[in-house]
């Protein structure tokens, strides 16, 4: 068992969670499986870390931490700065504490704001060789969906601190929101060069499946889980495979997953809503039903109340569906007050279950501030939606050009590029467009999966003519 052992022999690597392949090795329903080696002496237990410990740990080192274990380190943070109002670490730590409990939780409005005052409070008393403070605003601003300003807190925090691997994963999410895919393949590969361990695998993982790179995300994925430090950044990098196992098509494995990483945190709604979707594809619909409103009880984003609302509408549950959109939008406004922009999700919505045309509006804005691949599927399908598929065509080419960035092996992508080709009477690239969809994950959307499918049947078979020569 040599093999399993990592170069410093810790006894802790050598009893992880095994988590294996990403394609199942995982035991049925997630159950971990410790492993004890024949003759180890049994050790005494290490004192219990200082409340916030355990939290300030994995902030610094750029991996997830508990809510419990955030809350304690916000109090901490908050009564050192009481007492030393100069000690700009402590703020930068409060802040990056207060951003983190604003992303896995509800409380943008509130924390997002907070964040940012403490960060900015860390600057101005210590402005020079701050790299802390800056690589914790670029989160921020990434966290909101700003961008630009996520660009250029971590180019001034890549100045001052040229081999802190974090500043690079902030890069790598905010080139790609702004579309420079060639700065963010450089950022995704300076962060491999200058960091290592599981937090900067589970990061890498993300950058792999943006480009198109799934087998290495999958093996990233896994090593960052079988060396992760504790149960909340286990659990992070178990929903994230989750994630990946789902867009691949395969529900049972995503449930495992996200099964998995709710046992080991229960405060894993990103996982809780991923069990909702894959128990939706494997057709059990009440216990997605009861998944996902699990997840928006403690976590009402936006992007779970329209899965949520196209779930009751796939249903013939229309009035279900509007309550869920009803809470997208509050949602919206309620975030927007914490500096989060809201327009992507907004003009996905409007898209296909409001207006069309205020949707376009919506994502032409969008586009003109950062034109990223996602936005660019957006904006191609609301244009398809508002009638106009010549433009539309320009935008879903954009997302799904595999030379010029579009390398995210989507579904939906594929679905809505075929959809706009056929509206342009091209039935043999939209029928190889739809065919891609289904391929890549058969189960990608309540609604528009079936839509895919009935729009194949319609095409009926291949006419000769539309065979290659």
């Amino acid at each position: 068992m040599e093999h399993m052992e990592k170069a410093d022999g810790s006894p802790w690597y050598r009893r992880r969670l095994l988590v294996g392949s990403l394609a199942g090795v995982l035991a049925p329903a997630g159950v971990a499986v410790l492993l004890c080696l024949p003759g180890e002496r049994t050790e005494r237990a290490a004192p219990a870390p200082a409340p916030g410990a355990q939290a300030r740990a994995a902030l610094g080192a750029g991996a997830p931490a508990s809510l419990p274990d955030l809350a304690a380190l916000v109090e901490e943070r908050k009564r050192l700065v009481r007492r030393q109002p100069r000690d700009a670490r402590s703020w930068a730590v409060l802040g990056a504490a207060y951003a983190e409990q604003g992303r896995r939780t509800a409380g943008a409005a509130v924390l997002y704001p907070r964040a940012e005052r403490a960060l900015r409070t860390s600057l101005k008393v210590r402005p020079r060789d701050n790299a802390q403070a800056l690589d914790g605003l670029a989160a921020l601003a990434n966290a909101r969906r700003d961008f630009r300003a996520a660009r250029a807190w971590g180019e001034a925090a890549r100045e001052q601190a040229p081999t802190r691997w974090t500043t690079y994963a902030q890069l790598v999410d905010a080139y790609s929101g702004l579309g420079d895919w060639k700065k963010a393949h450089r950022a995704l590969e300076m962060m491999t060069r200058v960091g290592s361990g599981p937090a900067v695998l589970a990061r890498a993982a993300g950058g792999y499946w943006d480009q198109g790179r799934r087998e290495d995300a999958q093996a990233a994925l896994a090593d960052a889980a079988a060396g992760a430090a504790s149960p909340a950044e286990e659990a992070a990098c178990l929903e994230r495979a989750g994630e990946l196992a789902f867009e691949r098509g395969e529900r049972e494995d995503a449930l495992r997953h996200f099964r998995a990483a709710v046992r080991l945190d229960p405060d894993q709604r990103a996982a809780q809503a991923g069990q909702g979707r894959a128990l939706a594809a494997l057709g059990r619909t009440s216990e997605a039903l009861s998944a996902y409103r699990v997840a928006l009880e403690r976590q009402p984003l936006p992007q779970y109340a329209l899965e949520l609302g196209e779930l009751y509408a796939s249903l013939g549950l229309p009035q279900a569906a509007k309550v869920q959109y009803g809470l997208l939008r509050e949602r919206v406004r309620a975030d927007t007050a914490g500096g989060v922009d809201g327009e992507l999700v907004l003009g996905r919505f409007e898209a296909d279950h409001g207006n069309p045309a205020s949707a376009v509006r919506r994502l032409r804005a969008e586009w003109r501030r950062q034109p990223g691949i996602a936005v660019a599927d957006a904006l191609g399908w609301a244009l398809h939606r508002a009638g106009d598929d010549e433009e539309a065509l320009r935008y879903a080419s954009i997302a799904t050009d595999r030379v010029h960035g579009g390398t995210v092996l989507s579904a939906s992508y594929a679905y809505h590029l075929g959809m706009i080709e056929l509206g342009l009477k091209r039935p043999g690239p939209g029928r190889r467009h739809l065919q891609e969809a289904l391929r890549l994950n058969p189960y990608f959307s309540p609604l528009h999966a079936p839509a895919a499918r009935t729009a194949l049947q319609r095409l009926g078979e291949v006419p000769d003519d539309e065979l290659p020569e």
